[in-house]
């Protein structure tokens, strides 16, 4: 039988590679839908019993939950794994494919049968950043954009964007929630690390850790006024001469995404989606009411509250940004610049240039440490490091300081930054004293497959699902067939 350690390579390596295709379907739109009740007898055919039966129609070969999936979306999903590089030893097959799309879907269903919410405002800005990019890499061509994606109009074309980062989205925490409460004591990780056997131990690649100083334009009070005081005319318009709240949305509104729905959401109570400062005031007006502007990290608001149907708020609102000025942007990069100078010159160490000059909260009281997403803790393997972040620090030696780079973020139009790279480590074999936290990782993922794996195994088994075609044959991991 195969070592854990084998299995556990495996999986991980395949993980990689079905993680990738996650990635790409945040910036690859491919039909992925929840059954609505308007087309649900495009997917259902309703018996006389109070059950449902389920056909195979027009290239549906999986039913899960209220999801489906389409045989166009593994081969979509074939296709995007080639563009992005991925070499044919590495592809995984299409029942694999197909098994992680079922997964991506009871993962997805069982999340909204668990109230699991995840916030549309920053699930429209990651869209709109994602739009952006790829408009970019089409050169500019809204209408050669819309044929590569094969959508007759740009609103169609974000809303399936939209629905698609949703439910990877909803996977996402869906997973999150099973495995938070999964802890490995030090024996236990001292068990399975001798478990393996000394030739198959794990080699960990060079690693390193990188710190950044944040440096973010400040927002000029008076540009603050000036979008409070434009809020407030269109308040006022609306209130007082009955113009279009709707129509000022499609023509102000900074919120790109629902710029083309008159910024209309619907909020429920039970389930909030958006920021609490946005749910707080929508949930405290009455129909027909708009609010004061307010603030949120996205920008300034005001919300018309158009109707109240039970637990759900439909809302629209319009958001608008406060200009970054020149004059803040120049302020900003030279006082970045003298704090490089200061710890180059020995004035300050990096760590108390963090503390004191950062506008990053989440990095600046650990000395500008950067957390790696995948661990959890402050060392990044070099071959595994975001491109983003390995570009900015492969050049630099120990210590060194880089020059001021200009980065954004969903929030910030523009900030500046430094970094620096320190504690080198070069490849080696697993050693259970040097690597006790890397290993402690093996174990930690090792318990959250097999929770993952039971909690697969009984929600398929509670859960409606139907497969089709030459699916049925797919040698799969989890029993999708109930057999």
């Amino acid at each position: 039988m195969p070592s854990k350690t084998i299995n556990l390579k495996f999986t991980t390596k395949l993980k990689f590679v079905l993680t990738l295709v996650v990635l790409l379907s945040y910036t690859f739109s491919f039909a992925q839908e929840i059954i609505e009740d308007e087309i649900v007898e495009q997917k259902i055919v309703k018996d006389t019993s109070s059950t449902q039966k389920r056909i195979k129609i027009d290239g549906v070969v999986a039913v899960v939950g209220d999801y489906v999936v389409l045989d166009s979306d593994v081969d979509k999903q074939f296709a995007q794994l080639e563009a992005s590089g991925v070499s044919k030893s590495d592809m995984p097959s299409r029942c694999q494919l197909f098994g992680k799309l079922l997964e991506d879907k009871l993962y997805a269903h069982h999340a909204i049968q668990d109230s699991i919410v995840v916030n549309d405002l920053e699930i429209r800005s990651m869209v709109d950043q994602q739009f952006e990019y790829i408009l970019e890499q089409l050169g500019g061509s809204l209408p050669r954009m819309l044929k590569f994606y094969n959508k007759e109009d740009e609103q169609s074309l974000r809303e399936e964007m939209v629905a698609v980062n949703k439910e990877q989205k909803l996977a996402e925490r869906m997973r999150e929630k099973i495995v938070k409460d999964i802890e490995v004591t030090p024996e236990e990780v001292r068990l399975y690390f001798n478990d393996i056997p000394k030739e198959e131990r794990p080699i960990f690649g060079t690693e390193l850790k990188v710190a950044q100083i944040v440096v973010i334009p400040k927002i000029a009070q008076a540009e603050k006024q000036k979008v409070i005081d434009r809020l407030n005319e269109f308040r006022n318009d609306v209130i007082e001469n009955g113009a279009s709240f709707t129509s000022k949305v499609v023509l102000y509104t900074d919120d790109v995404a629902s710029r083309k729905t008159g910024g209309f959401y619907t909020l429920n109570r039970k389930r909030p989606q958006m920021v609490k400062e946005f749910n707080d005031v929508a949930f405290s007006l009455q129909e027909g009411e708009i609010s004061e502007p307010f603030e949120t990290d996205f920008g300034y608001h005001i919300i018309y509250l158009e109707k109240i149907r039970g637990q759900e708020y439909d809302v629209r609102h319009i958001l608008l940004r406060p200009e970054v000025t020149q004059a803040a942007i120049k302020e900003a990069k030279e006082k970045i610049e003298l704090v490089r100078k200061r710890i180059i010159d020995k004035d300050i160490t990096f760590r108390q240039a963090a503390l004191e000059f950062s506008d990053e909260e989440e990095t600046k009281f650990d000395g500008g440490q950067l957390i790696n997403p995948r661990t959890q803790d402050f060392s990044f393997e070099l071959t595994k490091m975001d491109p983003e972040l390995y570009t900015q620090i492969e050049s630099l030696k120990d210590g060194e300081i880089s020059m001021v780079l200009q980065d954004e973020d969903r929030v910030n139009p523009i900030k500046f930054k430094i970094l620096t790279v320190t504690d080198r480590v070069d490849e080696h074999e697993a050693d259970f004293a040097k690597d006790y936290l890397k290993i402690k990782n093996l174990t930690e993922q090792s318990e959250q497959f097999k929770a993952i794996e039971k909690w697969m195994n009984e929600k398929i088994m509670d859960t409606y699902i139907n497969i089709n075609g030459n699916y049925r044959n797919c040698d799969f991991n989890s029993n999708w067939l109930k057999k």
